[in-house]
């Protein structure tokens, strides 16, 4: 009975220990990345191949065991230089990752360019060169909130969790975007333009009237926050910014009102006019 003990003990070490194949002293503490669409197979090579584990099969019987057909949750997972085999595996199986994401809050009206600076100085494994050339991170299409990113995010997954958002945010408006007689990627340029124009909820709607009503009748639509609208009619080409839900809201459901002119004075409360004559009035009141 003792030799069988024995054996099982034994064979437990040696298949479930921590690798030797360089001594613990020596050893470090080791993060590693799963994505997203990573195979078992491959997290428990890539795990045998740094030494974390002693043999990548022994792992995947143990995940199999703990994970109950779970999907492996992504992120960055901190191993302790001696960490057992069977303990990777339920850290794994459980998304137990000992580490903490980083918050990141993008606010409403920012740009991709602004992002890209942002999430290079907070994730090492972030590309900003590959996050802006991907044709899947248009501006406005990637939705401003508060994310918790791993640090070796790559600029691939924050794309993915970005514009999944956005159509998650989305998805309640279907209806009324079809309603509205617009497409959706002329409310995303309006929202854009709402987001820098509107200095909250209140006036965006009305603001958002205005330039609807503005593009309708072929005038100009001469906003600051587009120089070039100043002598094109229509919108810009594209999103100036990645707008926030109440732009998006607010391009959809434009106020109907008599006015064809707004400005802000210094304290940010909007003044609307319904000629250019009252707005000139209105520029040598309040901001003057």
């Amino acid at each position: 009975m003792f030799f069988v003990f024995f054996l099982v003990i034994s064979g437990y070490y040696f298949i479930s220990a921590p690798t030797n194949n360089r001594s613990i002293a020596n050893r470090q503490p080791t993060i590693i990345h799963i994505e997203r669409k990573e195979s078992l197979d491959a997290i428990a090579l890539d795990l045998e191949s740094k030494n974390i584990i002693r043999y990548h099969f022994v792992l995947k019987i143990f995940i199999t065991i703990f994970n109950l057909d779970r999907q492996i949750e992504r992120g960055d997972y901190l191993f302790d230089k001696n960490v057992s085999t069977l303990n990777v595996a339920w850290m794994l199986a459980r998304g137990d990752h000992h580490i903490n994401p980083i918050k990141i809050t993008f606010k409403e009206g920012i740009t991709n360019i602004e992002m890209a600076t942002i999430l290079s100085d907070k994730l090492i494994s972030f590309r900003r060169d590959l996050f802006l050339s991907d044709k899947r991170s248009l501006q406005g299409y990637l939705f401003p909130d508060t994310y918790f990113f791993f640090p070796m995010t790559t600029s691939n997954e924050v794309i993915d969790e970005m514009s999944t958002n956005f159509i998650k945010r989305i998805r309640p408006l279907k209806e009324d975007i079809i309603n509205s007689n617009h497409t959706l990627g002329d409310i995303i340029i309006m929202a854009s333009i709402i987001e820098k124009e509107a200095k909250g909820k209140d006036d965006a709607s009305i603001i958002s009237g205005i330039l609807w009503k503005r593009i309708e009748r072929g005038m100009l639509l001469q906003v600051d926050a587009v120089k070039e609208t100043y002598n094109k009619n229509g919108l810009p080409k594209e999103a100036i910014s990645n707008p926030g839900i109440i732009s998006i809201e607010a391009a959809i459901h434009p106020v109907d009102s008599s006015y064809l002119f707004y400005l802000h004075d210094k304290n940010g409360l909007a003044h609307f006019a319904k000629t250019f004559a009252e707005h000139k009035s209105n520029i040598n009141k309040y901001l003057k």
